[in-house]
């Protein structure tokens, strides 16, 4: 389902919202109340937030399964992003409204039914899937623009497993694997 303009522009005014309401908050702020929101704002969708200064990472969080509102989840996402990315310092306040906004809204998981690694790979196409893996109670994912910074499917692979915290070889029997679609956008300040 295609975002509108208008839609993806409210999408980043609530990322761009969520983060000045949350700084020094120890969990996001309530998203305020939109009536009259349209369709796709309102049906559950997966949304990564992605955060740059000065063109570098600050942040990156969402989440993989559709469980809220498309417009609650970026709120939660570019809260997230900005004051609870592990690999990252709280967003400072005087950086909350440098900060470009980069939103990624997720298709549904596929099922990548896969016995080796080559399977694998041959399912998925660069620059276009995401992927999702899983063993046990360890899971990972690499939106389809991480591709833009590896060098081969092979790279984009083992950085995920061990993102994952799974080993590259031998191929585990119980890994599971889905693909996925975004549809990204994003604004700077």
């Amino acid at each position: 389902m295609a975002i509108d303009p208008a839609d993806r522009a409210l999408l980043l005014q609530l990322a761009r919202q969520s983060i000045a309401d949350g700084c020094g908050r120890p969990a996001p702020a309530a998203p305020p109340a939109l009536p009259g929101l349209s369709v796709t704002l309102c049906t559950p969708r997966a949304s990564f937030v992605t955060l740059r200064l000065a063109g570098l990472l600050r942040g990156c969080r969402g989440s993989i399964e559709a469980e809220h509102p498309l417009a609650h989840d970026v709120w939660e996402n570019a809260w997230s992003s900005a004051y609870d990315d592990p690999r990252f310092p709280p967003l400072a306040a005087a950086d909350a409204a440098a900060v470009e906004i980069g939103v990624s809204v997720l298709s549904a998981l596929e099922p990548v039914p896969a016995t080796t690694r080559r399977v694998l790979l041959g399912q998925i196409e660069p620059g276009r899937h995401g992927l999702v893996v899983a063993a046990g109670p360890h899971r990972a994912t690499f939106l389809p623009q991480v591709w833009d910074t590896l060098s081969s499917p092979d790279e984009f692979l083992d950085r995920l497993l061990a993102k994952s915290g799974q080993c590259s070889e031998p191929w585990s029997p119980v890994m599971q694997a889905w693909r996925y679609t975004v549809e990204s956008f994003g604004t700077v300040p």
